[in-house]
């Protein structure tokens, strides 16, 4: 089993923009209502927009927030690669690169277009703060 994550957006192309940059991923799909994104041609993450419903009807309620509740996470072999793309894209940053102790590897916490949380953590031999 593989997890295909699949959250709804207000802009499919804004999102599928920023996450592209932030993630280095690429557009398989593209357009205004569906996307999906792929790093190294592995599917990674898929975004709908939130008020199409195409044959299965709509993921969410337009009245409410989107990102409410919701963590995106990434591990990546290169964490202080994509925090530079996210801070030369301007991401919101809600925290700064940090230790976890309970997941043991380093961490940068962003806010996406929609709210989404994103979490950036490094891969074992990406581990940025000194171990005991």
């Amino acid at each position: 089993m593989r997890p295909q994550p699949l959250i709804a957006v207000s802009d499919v192309e804004k999102s599928s923009a920023w996450y592209c940059a932030v993630l280095s991923a690429k557009s398989a799909h593209g357009g205004p209502e569906y996307e999906r994104l792929e790093v190294g041609g592995v599917l990674v993450l898929q975004l709908h927009k939130l008020d199409v419903g195409h044959h299965h009807g709509t993921f969410g309620d337009p009245a409410h927030p989107l990102g409410n509740g919701v963590a995106v996470w990434f591990e990546t072999n290169d964490l202080p690669a994509a925090a530079g793309r996210a801070r030369a894209l301007g991401a919101t940053v809600q925290t700064d690169i940090h230790h976890n102790p309970n997941a043991n590897h380093d961490e940068l916490w962003l806010r996406d277009p929609d709210n989404y949380l994103v979490v950036l953590a490094s891969g074992d031999a990406d581990q940025l703060a000194v171990q005991d």
